[in-house]
């Protein structure tokens, strides 16, 4: 049976953030998920986890104007200032939290082009050199269309052919169900395809980004084919609740997770 991670940004948002960690260990997560921690105090964010006893599992590096469009600056050439303080604080952020895995968000660009691609090899190499000496994964994660038109990374081949330029031993290919599924289709072949290759698995149901049972994907046989592959580390669930946190988390039960 896999673990399960919640990502708290998405998930027991009914509650104010600091009370998230406890939520998700009432339903018995032992890890939590969160995209934006720099919206937030790092102190209070190691003391909350604590009190909840639950890991930190991924963080993303910023975005700090994502209502405005903003995907980060890890492909724009004239934010290398940026994008080189974010690195620092994102991975003084992760190591302070104990994390296992750093999001590198790439940015806007065309896939095709090579100044964008040049930057962003920068900028993950960055990231995983500051990362390395604390056990830290970089991931890169391609983001679907849909939901990111314009977004460089955008393609599974496409993350590994970078992730072999950038040569760096701790970068992973973070693979998404949903996104995935949305790109390529076939997610269950590209699974087995490519799961020696993931660093994170993450989670939710095409086609409006919900719950186990509220989409497209059928997560119980998913479940079942991470686990025949031998995966040991969290599935984390990034997913929109289609009602409640509470109420989108009865397929949970079947898995021992419930208040």
């Amino acid at each position: 049976m896999p673990r399960f991670s919640a990502n708290i940004d998405l998930m027991f948002t009914e509650r104010p953030f600091m009370e998230r960690f406890a939520a998700a260990a009432a339903w018995g997560f032992p890890e939590v998920e969160i995209l934006n921690p720099h919206a937030h105090d790092t102190a209070d964010i190691v003391a909350a986890a604590k009190a909840a006893g639950v890991r930190v599992t991924l963080i993303n590096t910023p975005i700090p104007r994502m209502a405005d469009g903003d995907r980060g600056a890890g492909v724009d050439l004239a934010t290398a200032k940026r994008s080189e303080d974010e690195a620092r604080q994102t991975v003084e952020t992760a190591a302070a939290l104990g994390v296992m895995g750093i999001h590198v968000m790439a940015g806007l660009a065309d896939r095709g082009d090579a100044t964008a691609e040049a930057a962003f090899v920068d900028h993950v190499r960055r990231v995983a050199d500051l990362a390395a000496p604390h056990g830290i994964r970089a991931m890169l994660e391609p983001l679907n269309p849909v939901d990111f038109p314009g977004y460089f990374l955008n393609d599974v081949d496409q993350a590994l052919r970078l992730r072999d330029r950038i040569a760096r031993d701790n970068v992973w290919l973070q693979f998404d169900f949903y996104h995935f599924q949305i790109i390529h289709g076939d997610v269950v072949r590209l699974y087995r395809q490519h799961v020696a290759d993931a660093g994170h698995i993450q989670i939710a149901n095409p086609p409006d980004r919900r719950e186990p049972g509220a989409g497209e994907l059928d997560y119980r046989f998913i479940f079942d084919v991470i686990d025949e592959s031998g995966w040991t580390a969290p599935v984390s669930l990034e997913y929109r609740p289609s009602t409640t946190t509470e109420e989108s988390l009865r397929w949970a039960a079947d898995y021992g997770y419930a208040l």
